[in-house]
């Protein structure tokens, strides 16, 4: 699913059912040390996702290597390279790429179902609120609350690294644009309500992203250039 929403110079490696429970998936000591007194679920989602990581890096010529998570949890890669990871209930997914072809990417998966009672209003501004609406009407098989849910983890996930500040969920208005006819896929863009990261010592204010929906899930990707 990702993988159709990102360019073919970054490798991505998901897993589907019982392969995201991350059974035979070994950890490095450094990984082990990280996620010792976690629940059984943490501890599967946390094996899953960094075996797929380990496939992204030897498709990009990396030798495999530990996957630690830094400030706020963002994962620490290999030097030189950019990427992203992500798990829900049954798939987990990374993508990674080398860092002079994309300056960050994010992705992003949920389970393709609306989002509980009262968490829209914590997530989406006024005005995204009133264009789910109209989504929601002429495009009534998605659901747009978790849609826009996701495509904001992918915005998050995309800014972090080039900022190393926290974005919150009203900090950036995403307008999401349907597919043509009954493909669900789709595009977005995140204009930034903060000042935007520099890149290439330019300012950034805007990120553009894809989506797509299926096999029970809502799946978002974001990438920003170099300029």
């Amino acid at each position: 699913m990702i993988e159709e929403l990102l360019p073919g110079s970054v490798a991505v490696v998901e897993a589907h059912g019982r392969d995201a429970l991350g059974a035979g998936v070994p950890l490095y000591p450094e990984e082990e040390a990280v996620i010792a007194r976690a629940v059984e679920k943490r501890r599967r989602e946390f094996t899953a996702v960094r075996g797929c990581a380990r496939q992204a890096m030897e498709k990009l010529g990396v030798p495999p290597q530990p996957v630690l998570p830094g400030e706020r949890g963002a994962p620490r890669w290999p030097e030189g390279l950019v990427g992203s990871m992500t798990h829900c209930d049954g798939y987990c997914a990374a993508a990674l790429v080398r860092a002079g072809d994309v300056a960050s990417l994010g992705i992003d998966a949920e389970p393709h179902d609306r989002l509980p009672d009262g968490v829209l209003d914590t997530v989406a501004l006024p005005t995204e609120q009133n264009r789910l609406r109209g989504l929601a009407r002429s495009h009534p098989s998605v659901h747009w609350d978790r849609l826009l849910f996701s495509a904001k983890e992918s915005v998050y996930k995309a800014w972090f690294p080039l900022t190393g500040r926290w974005l919150d969920f009203l900090e950036a208005d995403i307008e999401i644009a349907p597919g043509t006819g009954a493909d669900l896929y789709g595009g977005f863009r995140a204009r930034l309500l903060v000042p935007g990261p520099l890149v290439d010592g330019l300012r950034v204010e805007v990120f553009d992203g894809r989506w797509t929906v299926g096999r029970g899930l809502a799946a978002t990707a974001v990438v920003v250039p170099h300029l």
